[in-house]
């Protein structure tokens, strides 16, 4: 790959979005993945209003929303959820914290700069392969959970009250994600911490502020590229305003809608492992934009690093054998597949 290619950043290419993007960031029309659709149908993404797993819900709608969230979850995967207990207002706050933090000048973002070949920290692409199709986005990734890991040297102190509200905002989404696995698991008639028990007390949480700028040509150019998340559970705060997330359904690309306050829930590979396959992990992408730029913030949650994670046992029968090895740090499985636009769960099937 060319070092030309990289001597601008994606922001400041967007300054400038009359030029054709760079070379690198072409999507390969001849991908398996199929090509740029950016405006699909809307997909088949149900509401789910996860205030009827506490009490005082009864009986029966607790019943009928756990079927309707296993029905999702066999496919497609993802759903939107509502009755979260967060405030409209506090979702705001943390879109608008969000945006402001990528619209500081670059010098002030370089203070939280992630080092080669790591994760955490503000910055584009990863390098790993010369063939690699670069994103057109910028990211802040965080580590929260556990606390002790937090690396707060990469936690912008500009702008003010970013971390006030990372924090108590990864508090809240971690209060979501604890609902949301005991529900999976109630779906199957598994005891509630089936899921929990698997991916472990200390199980990292991060968080991922997703920026993506306006590009003149987003026939040819990918927010993101079609992938599966590594993790158990990744929850999505949507830009209220620019569509730009898809997942693909039997081979064909479809748009989730925006509905505000909702939450996107997304599964990710270890709970298609956990699950036995019953659950699928979906392919997604995000498509750019040509006039408006789009942000959204991500919390995934994995399965602690040394942790073997494997069927459940109760899943596991004649009938449906086990269908995924055993494995640790699936993470770097996952990675190294994703730069290579192959499907990570492909490479550990039983």
């Amino acid at each position: 790959m060319e070092i030309v290619s990289l001597s601008k950043s994606v922001p400041e290419m967007a300054i400038n979005g009359d030029e054709p993007p760079p070379p690198p960031y072409v999507f390969n029309k001849q991908s398996i993945f199929g090509s740029i659709d950016v405006s699909p149908p809307y997909g088949p993404f149900p509401v789910i209003d996860i205030s009827l797993f506490s009490p005082p819900s009864s009986s029966a709608d607790v019943h009928n929303e756990l079927e309707k969230l296993r029905s999702a979850l066999i496919s497609p995967g993802c759903v939107q959820v509502i009755g979260h207990g967060i405030s409209s207002s506090f979702l705001d706050k943390v879109s608008e914290l969000g945006k402001q933090f990528f619209e500081l000048p670059m010098e002030e973002k370089q203070k939280y700069a992630r080092p080669t070949n790591q994760v955490e920290g503000y910055g584009s692409n990863m390098i790993v392969s010369e063939n690699q199709v670069l994103d057109w986005s910028d990211r802040l990734s965080l580590s929260v959970f556990p606390e002790d890991t937090r690396n707060l040297h990469y936690w912008p102190q500009n702008p003010s009250g970013f971390r006030e509200m990372l924090n108590e905002y990864a508090k809240k989404v971690k209060s979501v994600e604890q609902t949301l696995y005991k529900a999976i698991a109630k779906s199957l008639n598994l005891e509630e911490n089936s899921f929990l028990k698997m991916i472990g007390e200390r199980a990292p949480v991060r968080a991922r502020f997703n920026f993506y700028p306006r590009c003149s040509r987003p026939d040819l150019v990918l927010g993101v590229k079609p992938h599966s998340d590594t993790g158990g559970i990744t929850i999505l705060l949507q830009d209220k305003d620019v569509e730009g997330l898809q997942v693909r359904i039997d081979g064909n690309w479809f748009k989730i809608a925006i509905i505000p306050d909702a939450l996107v829930i997304n599964l990710g590979d270890q709970m298609q492992i956990m699950s036995n396959g019953i659950f699928k992990s979906p392919l997604h992408r995000v498509v750019t934009n040509p006039e408006k730029l789009r942000m959204s913030v991500a919390v995934v949650s994995e399965a602690e690093v040394d942790k073997e994670i494997g069927a459940v046992d109760e899943l596991v029968n004649e009938e449906r054998p086990r269908l995924y090895k055993n494995v640790k740090n699936f993470g770097a499985v996952v990675y190294e597949s994703y730069q290579k636009e192959q499907i990570a769960l492909d490479t550990i099937t039983a």
